[in-house]
C-alpha cells in the first residue's frame, strides 16, 4: 500500500513542472511550516460564521481589494459559495435562468430549493469550445420568463472565455433579476498586465471566486462576494454554515488572508512581470505548425466578448493526436502536468507565481512534438455535440425524487436520466435529471471514455450501464 504524505514528498521532489492549479505553484514559502498554524477557534482567534474579530477584519480587507459590499471567505471551495448564493438568493420553486455551462454545484443547489430552471445555451466556437452568454440572450430568455427571480452564468469559463458582464447585468436588473456570477477561473481579473476588471466592479450582485485556481493561495480556499442588499446577509451567513464545515482551517484562512495582503501591497509589480512572461510564451509558439496554442485571433466577438490569455489553450488537431495523447506526451516525456485534457486540446493554467522557465521548457517540448510526422487530421466537434440543447420531460427535482434504474445502454434509448453525467474536469454536466437520453449522447460518452477522459455521474461507462428514472 503506498502511502500518501510520502507519494506527495516524492512528486513534490521531482522536477514535474505544474501548469495546473493551485495558483501558488509549490512555489509560496509562506507556508512551509503548516502545523505551526493549524489551530481551531481558540481565543483571540475569532470565529469564521459569527466574525467579529480578526476574520471580519480579513474579510473587510478583501472586500475592499475586489470592490464588493461584503465578502465571506470560503475554505470549501467556491462550491460552497455557488450553494449559498444561489440558495440564499432563490426562493424554494422559484424559476431560474442558468447557463448550461455551470458548475454541478448550481445544479446542486437547483435540487435543493426545487427551483424550476430555464436554461441558456453558450455559442459553440469554431474551435470547438464553449463561448460566450450575450446580453440579448438574456435579455430574450427574460422577456420568454418574465418569472425569472435569479440568473447565474460562468464567467470565464475554465478555458478563459469572458462574457460581457456589465452589459448582461444591466439587463437583468432593468428586469428586476439578480445575478450570480461563478467567476472561480476570475481570482485575479482586474489587477493589471491587461487582465480585465473582475464580476464585482462589473455589477455582479453576487460573485464566487476560487483564489486556489488562479493566485497564490492553497487548494480550496475560495470567495463570495455580495453586493446587493436583496441577498439576505444572515441567509447567505446560515447556508454558508450549512455546506461548510463546521471546524474551518485556520491555515485556509491565513492563507487567503495572506494572498490579499500580497496582492494588496505588490499587484501592480507582479501582474507586469507575468503579463511579460505571458507575452514571450505567446511570441515565442507562433511559429507552431501542427500544434496550435490559441490566441485571441481565434475568438470572434460573436463567440467571446473576451478573452484571458492565462489559460493556455493548446489544439493538438494538427498534429493527428487527441488532447488526452498530447497531455500524457508532455507529462511522461517532459515532465509538464497540464490542468486538463479535452477531445482536441489540452489546458495549462498559469499564475503570478508561473517563473520564466516553466514557459521556455514548455514552449521547448511543444517545438519538439511539432516536428513529429503528421498524421491523417484529428477533426472532432465533440463539445458542440456534449453539450448541446436536450429534450426535457420533466424538472431536475421532480426526477430525483423518482426511483431509478441502471440498464443496459441498448434499453437506455428515449429514456428519462435519473442523474447528472459530466466529463471531469471541468464538472459541466452534459445530461441532467429529468432530460431524455439519446443513442448519440452515449456513444460520445463512450468516445471520451475510449480517448482516456474521465466520465462521471450515474453512469458505469466500462459496464455500459446509465441510471434511468423508473416508473
Amino acid at each position: 500500500m503506498r502511502d500518501l504524505k510520502d507519494a506527495l514528498i516524492s512528486y513534490s521532489r521531482r522536477d514535474f513542472y505544474p501548469f495546473h492549479m493551485p495558483g501558488h505553484k509549490r512555489r509560496w514559502k509562506d507556508f512551509e511550516d503548516a502545523c505551526s498554524y493549524d489551530i481551531t477557534e481558540i481565543d483571540g482567534f475569532d470565529n469564521l460564521y459569527h466574525a467579529k474579530g480578526i476574520l471580519k477584519e480579513a474579510q473587510e480587507r478583501a472586500a475592499e481589494l475586489y470592490g464588493s459590499d461584503r465578502c465571506f471567505f470560503l475554505v470549501n471551495g467556491s462550491t460552497c459559495g455557488l450553494l449559498a448564493a444561489v440558495c440564499a438568493a432563490a426562493g424554494k420553486h422559484d424559476r431560474v435562468l442558468i447557463a448550461r455551462n455551470c458548475h454541478k454545484a448550481v445544479y446542486h443547489a437547483l435540487l435543493l430549493k426545487e427551483l424550476k430552471a430555464e436554461y441558456l445555451y453558450p455559442v459553440i466556437t469554431k474551435n470547438d469550445l464553449q463561448g460566450h452568454v450575450t446580453p440579448e440572450q438574456v435579455r430574450c430568455a427574460l422577456e420568454s420568463n418574465p418569472d425569472v427571480k435569479v440568473l447565474v452564468i460562468t464567467s470565464p469559463t475554465y478555458e478563459g472565455i469572458i462574457s460581457d458582464i456589465r452589459g448582461i447585468a444591466d439587463t437583468a436588473h432593468e428586469k428586476g433579476v439578480l445575478l450570480i456570477v461563478d467567476e472561480a477561473h476570475g481570482a485575479h481579473l482586474g489587477f493589471g498586465g491587461g487582465f480585465h476588471g473582475n464580476a464585482v466592479r462589473q455589477g455582479a450582485d453576487a460573485v464566487v471566486m476560487s483564489l486556489h485556481k488562479t493566485l497564490p493561495c492553497f487548494t480550496q480556499t475560495a470567495l463570495l462576494h455580495v453586493n446587493t442588499d436583496r441577498i439576505d446577509e444572515e441567509k447567505v451567513r446560515r447556508y454558508l454554515a450549512v455546506f461548510q464545515t463546521s471546524s474551518p482551517s485556520y491555515l485556509f484562512m491565513a492563507g487567503m488572508d495572506s494572498c490579499i495582503r500580497l496582492l494588496s501591497r505588490e499587484k501592480n509589480s507582479m501582474f507586469a512581470a507575468y503579463r511579460e512572461r505571458l507575452d514571450w510564451f505567446y511570441r515565442d509558439v507562433s511559429d507552431l505548425k501542427q500544434i496550435h496554442v490559441m490566441t485571441g485571433d481565434d475568438l470572434s466577438r460573436e463567440e467571446a466578448f473576451r478573452w484571458d490569455d492565462s489559460k493556455l489553450v493548446v489544439f493538438s488537431g494538427r498534429a493527428g493526436m487527441g488532447g488526452e495523447e498530447l497531455l500524457q506526451i508532455l507529462r511522461r516525456q517532459y515532465r509538464l502536468q497540464m490542468e486538463m485534457a479535452s477531445g482536441s486540446y489540452v489546458l495549462g493554467m498559469t499564475s503570478i507565481m508561473d517563473e520564466k522557465e516553466g514557459f521556455r521548457r514548455l514552449s521547448a517540448a511543444l517545438h519538439e512534438i511539432d516536428k513529429l510526422k503528421c498524421r491523417d487530421i484529428y477533426s472532432e466537434s465533440l463539445t458542440a455535440r456534449l453539450y448541446s440543447k436536450r429534450e426535457r420531460k420533466m424538472e431536475l427535482f421532480e426526477a430525483e425524487d423518482l426511483k431509478s434504474l441502471s440498464v443496459p445502454f441498448e434499453e437506455a434509448e428515449g429514456k428519462i436520466s435519473a442523474g447528472m453525467i459530466f466529463l471531469y474536469p471541468p464538472g459541466i454536466p452534459v445530461i441532467i435529471q429529468g432530460e431524455v437520453i439519446r443513442k448519440e449522447l452515449l456513444e460520445d460518452l463512450t468516445y471520451c471514455h475510449d480517448m482516456g477522459l474521465c466520465v462521471e455521474g450515474s453512469i458505469d461507462i466500462s459496464a455500459r450501464r446509465i441510471k434511468i428514472v423508473y416508473f
